[in-house]
Formats: structure tokens, sequence, C-alpha cells
């Protein structure tokens, strides 16, 4: 093993502090990569070492680019972040990325729903789940006459006041109907989260809806307020009002920048057998065992794996907290992407997104038509596909071996969007257990999980405190905060 990289300039202190960083998805990256802006910025001398189980870095940030007919750019996990979060956008700018952000094809960023087996387009105006425009959504199919009057009664229904969390199913139905629920809840934002709408948590995924409720007092008043402020700041940089961006060379490419500025000792292919707390001990708060034996000493610690991985390490000294992780569910996914020539299939969907809610009883849960989406993923005389699979709402898909999976996947491909020619060629991206649940409560959960953590220690990652980019590079961020704080405490500067 390589030495520890070590800030040789920082000498307000005389003591070099050690962090170790376990888990090098994009949190474990970003707490590592502001962990040494920070030091640097504050005059703490620290030593890292970031470590991570598999092969390689990045977690469920996968960009394959294939060069066989023309070349194709393929996300086996995501393939975008929401730019009105900032994080991910401000960690791009940090990475000297800039010139790398793009944003979807606004041409195409109409977006189907599946109604009784067939398309309907989602109209014009529609705000994630409120309509701000009246006449788009009053001519549109979508939902029916007493569906929509049910909708607008949103305007009247009192606001919730009592700040108690509920399920997004409970929301929906209070505000705008059941109908709106199936139709346009459940499969957006439900489908953004592989969650059951039934189960997951408003406060945790949605806290903007609760906030514009109280604040306006209903969700309609909300929107159309917030898009009176978004006209009024088209002067911003598109990056910041565009809902969503990417890379030109794929997420990835935020990973690459991330391993090549990093200065820290990474081990990969490594992983951690035993994590001992040791509060006593004047050396280091915390000892790492590795599965080759060699034993790390630290004086803070951020874990940034899976709930129930952390649970393993921190069985021993802290049962408590180990049975809270375990308590946060996760399910599995899988993303099959698929290559077409344009003279094969035409134009199947002219918008870039298609979700199908629930209630059709299909076997996939949405796609997207990725050379439609973003510029450069497929060459201009084919068409890429990406279909999503598993979750809460498909999980017999995930029990399916390679073969079958694309089957059923081309069977309904071919019965929604009349795609019957061979692909030219697949991806198949499964993620087992790999998405966190956010069940209603889940806040207060953190909450207690928090007040369970010794000193010096850190949960940060997707089953947390959100499941976005953005919301991972900001745990990343603020971890590394908290552990320089915590360095600075345990060893002050002698004046």
């Amino acid at each position: 093993m390589s030495a520890v990289a070590t800030l040789d300039d920082l000498t307000s202190t005389s003591h070099s502090s050690r962090i170790v960083i376990i888990g090098g998805g994009i949190t474990g990256l970003s707490t590592a990569f502001y962990l040494e802006r920070m030091a640097k910025t504050q005059g703490v001398a620290v030593t890292c070492t970031l470590i991570e189980r598999s092969d390689r870095l990045g977690g469920k940030i996968l960009t394959e680019k294939i060069d066989q007919h023309g070349g194709f750019l393929i996300e086996g996990g995501p393939d975008s972040f929401v730019a009105q979060k900032p994080w991910g956008v401000e960690l791009v700018h940090d990475l000297g990325l800039s010139d790398q952000l793009m944003m979807p094809n606004r041409e195409q960023q109409k977006v189907y729903v599946l109604l009784k087996g067939k398309l309907c387009a989602m109209p014009d105006g529609l705000q994630l789940i409120v309509p701000t425009k009246i006449l788009p959504f009053a001519l549109s199919p979508m939902i029916s006459p007493l569906g929509k009057l049910r909708m607008a009664m949103d305007l009247f229904i009192p606001p919730k006041r009592d700040g108690a969390d509920e399920t997004l199913a409970e929301f929906m139905r209070r505000r705008l109907g059941n109908e709106a629920l199936d139709r346009i809840g459940e499969p957006l934002l439900s489908g953004i989260h592989s969650s059951a709408a039934e189960r997951q948590s408003l406060l945790a995924t949605f806290p903007r809806f609760r906030t514009m409720e109280e604040k306006y007092g209903s969700l309609t008043r909300g929107m159309l307020a917030m898009r009176r402020q978004r006209k009024q700041s088209q002067g911003k940089p598109q990056a910041a009002t565009s809902p969503f961006v990417s890379l030109r060379g794929g997420i990835e490419e935020l990973v690459q920048a991330l391993k090549t500025q990093v200065q820290c000792d990474v081990l990969t292919g490594c992983g951690v057998t035993a994590l001992v707390h040791t509060p006593d001990n004047a050396e280091a708060a915390y000892h790492i065992t590795l599965d080759n034996r060699e034993t790390l000493q630290a004086d803070a610690v951020v874990v940034t794996t899976p709930s129930y991985i952390t649970a393993d390490l921190v069985e021993k000294f802290q049962p408590a907290l180990a049975e809270g992780l375990r308590r946060i569910r996760y399910v599995s996914t899988a993303t099959v992407s698929l290559a077409y020539r344009h003279s094969d299939v035409g134009e199947p969907l002219k918008g870039f997104g298609l979700v199908i809610p629930r209630t059709e009883r299909r076997r996939i849960n949405a796609c997207t038509m990725t050379s439609r989406k973003f510029a450069h993923r497929a060459p201009d005389d084919h068409a890429l596909v990406r279909v999503f699979v598993g979750g809460s709402r498909t999980p017999e898909m995930m029990q399916r071996d390679d073969a079958e999976m694309l089957n059923i996947v081309r069977e309904e491909l071919r019965s929604m969007l009349k795609i019957d020619a061979d692909p030219i060629f697949s991806r198949i991206y499964r993620w087992p257990d790999a998405q966190p649940q956010y069940d209603v409560g889940h806040l207060d959960h953190m909450t207690q999980l928090a007040a369970l953590c010794p000193a010096g220690f850190y949960l940060s990652g997707s089953a947390y405190h959100g499941v976005g980019i953005p919301d991972c590079v900001k745990q990343g961020k603020d971890a590394a905060a908290q552990a320089i704080a915590h360095i600075q405490e345990r060893f002050p500067v002698s004046i």
C-alpha cells in the first residue's frame, strides 16, 4: 500500500490528522475532494485514505462508450442530474468541467404517459404534478373531466399545518385526488425513486410540495409563483435554470475528474472487514482492518457505503445504530439500453420519455429515447432507447436472466411503441439492492441515527438525505466540513 497523501504545506497544527473514507461512489469521492480543499483553505493538516471494495470508482455512475456503428454513449446509471439543486453543478464548476455541461434537447422535451395501452402526451405547462396552463390541460385527455374538477379543488382545500410526514399517496389524494395520483404522481414521482407511493415519504422526497402548500395554501398557487420567479431569473446561466443537465462525455466524466484531482491515497479492490471505535485511545479513535489484514488508524471516519453494509461495520461498537441502519429498505433495479437503425424503427416516440402508471400492469416502468433526449448519444441515423425495470413496481423482473429480461423488454416495446426490429446491440446494467427507499417517517429516522453516531463518525450517501447526484455531493461536502470541524476541536491549534 502506498503512503497516504500528506498536505506538506500545512503547518498550522502540529498533528497531521487521519481521516478514512469508506466507499468510492460519488459521495465518497466528493467527500475526499472537498475535504482536501477545506483542509488547505483552513490550514488543517490531514492525511486521507479512501477505500473502495470494488475494482472501480463511481458506484452507480457508469458510462459506456461503444465505437461500433458510428459511436454510442450509454449510461448504465444516471444520465443527468437536477440542476436546481446547486451542488451537482457547483461540483462541475469546481472540477473545471463547466464547458462540458449540456442540457436536453429543448425541441424534444415532451413526455408521454401510457393510459389504457395508448400513448398520451402530458400537456404543456404541467409542472411535475400541477398544471400551470389552463387551456392545454383542459384539452388534454390525460385526466377525465371529473378528475380535472377534483384537481381544481386544490385551490380550496385548506393546507395541512401539523408538520407531520405522510406518504406521497396520502398527499396526492388529499390535494389532487386519486386520478391525479394514478396517472401523474405515481408514475412520475414514485418512478424517480423506484418507490411505492403508498410508502414513500413526502417530506424526505418532495418536501417542496409541503412547503408550497404551507406558504401559498395550494400547490397550484405555489407552482404559479415559482413560474413567475423563474421568469424573473432568466438572466442567470442556463445550467442553473434548466431542469436537469448532463455532461457531453457522460456522467462518468465527474468520476474521472475526481479521480484525477483527489490527492489522497485511493485503495480499490479493497474491502473493510472490521471497524473498531477506541475513544479512549490517545493515538487513534478508530481502527479499520482491511481484507488484506492491514490496519489503518483514523481520527475520523466517513462511511458512504449502503446502509446494510455500514450496519455490519458498526455492529460491534454501536449495535443500536446497526439495527437502525438495517431498517432502511433497498430495492434492485436495472436499465436496458437498445440501439436501432432509424430506418428500422422510425419515430416511435415524438419526445424523450414515456412513463407507465402502475395501474397499466406492464412489465417495464418507463423508457427514455436517449438519442432524442441528449445530443451525440447515438449516430444521426440511429436511435438509442433506455428502459427501466425492477424497483418496487416490477421486482419480479430482477429474477430473470439477461436473455429473458431482454425478451420481455422487447415484447413491451413492441406492444407500446411498435418497435418490432431486432436491436443492433443491447446492454443490461443491473443494480442489486442499490436503491434506498425513503419510507414515511424517514427524516425522523435519520435524526435518530445521527444521534447514535459517536464523535468523529459520519454517515453519508444515498440512504440518508437524498438519492440524486446533487444530494450525494452535498452530503459528501457536509461530511467533509464536519470531519474538519471535529479535527479542529480534537486537536486545537496551540497559540
